[in-house]
């Protein structure tokens, strides 16, 4: 099976992805890519996206771009995520980046960029740095 499909069957099992209605746009080795609409049901009090859809998908794409980096078999795990909020979450859909810093033989560094995109404009609303485990 190839490192993609991998993380697309990976993915696929993940119901809390499902349920935000996010998507796996694109994956390469230490590189991926999730998108999520920002649907009436996740948004905060004032009408931006919640932090936490930020944070849901940059975590996970942050993770899957670790998951690229092992072997067949393995899947991984956030030991720890910290995350910065930029600006409000205000668009159409959501676009996390994730990418490998360093992948280490016991802990995979990450970070993620999550975009809110509107009317084809992007703007950067979030950045996340974490630590991630194979299990």
């Amino acid at each position: 099976m190839s490192t993609e499909e991998r993380v697309r069957a990976s993915f696929a099992k993940q119901t809390m992805m499902q349920s935000l209605g996010a998507e796996l746009e694109s994956v390469a080795e230490g590189w991926v890519v999730i998108t999520s609409p920002i649907l009436p049901t996740v948004l905060q009090q004032q009408g931006a996206g919640h932090a936490g859809l930020a944070f849901s998908i940059g975590d996970s794409a942050a993770g899957y771009s670790a998951l690229t980096m092992m072997e067949e078999g393995k899947e991984v795990m956030t030991v720890e995520m910290k995350i910065n909020l930029m600006a409000p979450a205000i668009g159409d859909r959501l676009v996390a980046e994730g990418r490998v810093i360093r992948a280490g033989r016991r802990i995979v560094v990450v970070a993620a960029d999550v975009f809110a995109e509107k009317d084809g404009t992007r703007k950067h609303v979030a950045m996340l740095q974490g630590t991630m485990i194979p299990v």
